[in-house]
């Protein structure tokens, strides 16, 4: 099940004509653009071209938060977003689009953002879907767009949305900040290697923004950049893309360009045209790497007031919004009950202990 969300372009605001393969904007839009237009790379028709173009955005963490603000301010046609997760206090010091009412009211960060970037660009068609982002559906969440960028936080995600684009021949926008330090680039099927070319495995060192922390202004210049080259790769300015994988430490003034070189001949997705991490079974069960936190798959879709009603018992204290249930347990740790059937069990990173409390609270 999955929370799905999507707006129309509002005629008010731009009016998008096509007549063959031409497209105009006129209007309100001319001022909102002019800026931008001004800029001589984009132009009228690159401005044209943005409004006929669609991405999808896979995480609206801190990445995902800055990367649909710069989508949706520049008037890109269609912006898809996907994300599993709820807006909670830790999230607001670099989150961009959220608030403290968001995280009070615990509500699902595709939500909040969708609210956030209607009211920024009402003529953007938003999608909004609460999802958990898995081998089984992932080419479902790219499919029918022209570009897909990484707001993800892990590299085993972003391993599959490589292997998905590469699969489907979607250009990737890679992104990755913790600490102080972050790294961006742009692969493009048949034209670049892929993210398995310059990074084989998916150990990251084990270092997340939840073990090591982060600053805002290191999230803020990694999505600036993968902004960028997407609305270089949107408008068709090939010249201008940047052929480099960027890495930097905003806080040692460390910079650093990688070359991309060409696909390595054994790569799993260029070489031998085999994608690993479509092919991987979904775990029902996952610890999140950092947070604390155990999710549990594979129950289906739960009536959320029935299951507040056999649980205000044993969590006196639960709170419950359209999406989700959320309550302390007398363990200790804390419940969450999502409507497209996941549990999150916050307190543990223990499996093991995550399935004793679900079997105990949920069953099965």
């Amino acid at each position: 099940m999955k929370v799905k969300a999507e707006r129309t372009v509002n005629e008010a605001q731009t009016v998008v004509a096509s007549a063959g393969s031409n497209v105009y904007i006129s209007g309100a839009a001319d001022e909102r653009y002019s800026r931008q237009i001004l800029f001589a790379p984009i132009g009228t028709q690159g401005q044209h071209k943005l409004a006929e173009r669609s991405v999808s955005i896979i995480g609206m963490g801190a990445l995902g938060t800055v990367l649909a603000n710069h989508m949706v301010r520049a008037g890109v046609g269609k912006v898809r977003i996907v994300d599993r997760d709820y807006v909670e206090r830790s999230n607001l010091q670099r989150q961009m689009l959220y608030d403290e009412e968001d995280a009070d009211l615990a509500l699902p960060k595709v939500i909040a953002a969708e609210r956030k970037l209607k009211r920024i660009n009402s003529s953007v068609s938003i999608e909004a879907i609460m999802a958990d982002v898995t081998p089984a559906n992932v080419l479902e969440f790219i499919e029918n767009t022209d570009l897909v960028l990484d707001g993800t936080d892990n590299f085993q995600t972003r391993f599959l949305l490589n292997d998905a684009c590469y699969h489907e021949g979607i250009a990737f926008v890679y992104g990755g900040a913790v600490g102080s330090r972050g790294m961006s680039a742009i692969f493009v099927p048949g034209l670049t290697p892929c993210l398995r070319c310059l990074i084989p495995s998916a150990d990251s060192g084990g270092e997340t923004c939840d073990t090591v922390g982060v600053i805002s202004p290191v999230v803020d210049l990694v999505a600036s950049y993968q902004s960028a080259e997407a609305l270089k790769y949107l408008i068709g300015d090939d010249k201008a893309r940047r052929d480099s994988l960027i890495s930097f430490d905003v806080w040692n003034n460390h910079q650093h360009m990688l070359k991309l070189g060409q696909p390595r001949d054994n790569c799993p997705c260029c070489g031998l045209n085999k994608y690993p991490a479509l092919e991987r079974e979904g775990e029902a069960t996952i610890s999140l790497c950092g947070r604390d936190s155990v999710q549990i798959a594979g129950h289906p879709p739960f009536d959320l007031h029935v299951w507040a009603q056999k649980l205000e018992k044993a969590m006196p204290n639960l709170k419950m919004n359209p999406y989700l249930l959320r309550g302390f347990l007398p363990e200790g740790e804390r419940l969450v009950l999502f409507a497209d059937g996941r549990v999150l069990v916050q307190g543990t990173a223990d499996p093991a202990r995550a399935r004793t409390i679900y079997a105990r609270y949920i069953g099965g």
